[in-house]
């Protein structure tokens, strides 16, 4: 079967978010414990990656390196500007529209505005959201209170709400992934 995606845009994509991420770690489930954040990024392209076997209409390139870069504007110094330089405007806005509006005052409208703005993107953005938050229903840092776990895990019920119909594979493994979190409430 032929790849919907390559492997040279992959690694470059790669390249540029483990730069743009170096030294930044989270906390994992057990106290003092802390991984490298590029390990959440792999995470989430690990998933991505596993949904494209499955589907192969979709444009794997676009979808990879949304998930590798998803975090890059939210989270680092790089810029939209150089994501849409390096990578192009599909990417950009891609990655734009995975970013929240910290301009926003309460993250629910954050992620609200997100989800709405995704939804103006190809499915592949779609697919890269629901890849990120069945990531992040992994055991949750040791510090976060029963409140935020509950929190966390009714958002991942909108998320999966608004964006299920992007990928009946994602879609099947983020639902698993809410019912297997509610161990950690």
């Amino acid at each position: 079967m032929a790849s919907n995606w390559s492997q040279d845009v992959f690694v470059k994509a790669w390249d540029f978010a483990t730069l743009a991420h170096q030294g930044q770690k989270y906390g994992g489930p057990i106290e003092g414990q802390q991984y490298d954040y590029i390990n959440h990024i792999g995470s989430v392209a690990m998933e991505l990656i596993w949904a494209l076997n499955n589907t192969p209409e979709v444009d794997g390139n676009l979808a990879n390196q949304c998930a590798l870069l998803h975090d890059t504007i939210e989270d680092t110094h790089v810029t939209y500007e150089e994501v849409l330089t390096v990578f192009g405007e599909d990417v950009a806005n891609g990655v734009r529209a995975l970013t929240k509006n910290e301009l926003l005052p309460t993250k629910h409208e954050q992620m609200l505005d997100s989800l709405q703005r995704i939804k103006r993107q190809p499915v592949e953005v779609w697919m890269v959201k629901l890849a990120d938050r069945i990531t992040n229903l992994s055991a949750p840092p040791f510090y976060w209170t029963k409140e935020k776990k509950i929190k966390y895990r009714e958002e991942a019920l909108l998320i999966h709400g608004e964006l299920h119909l992007a990928n009946k594979f994602l879609s099947e493994r983020l639902i698993s992934r809410i019912d297997s979190y509610q161990n950690y409430i």
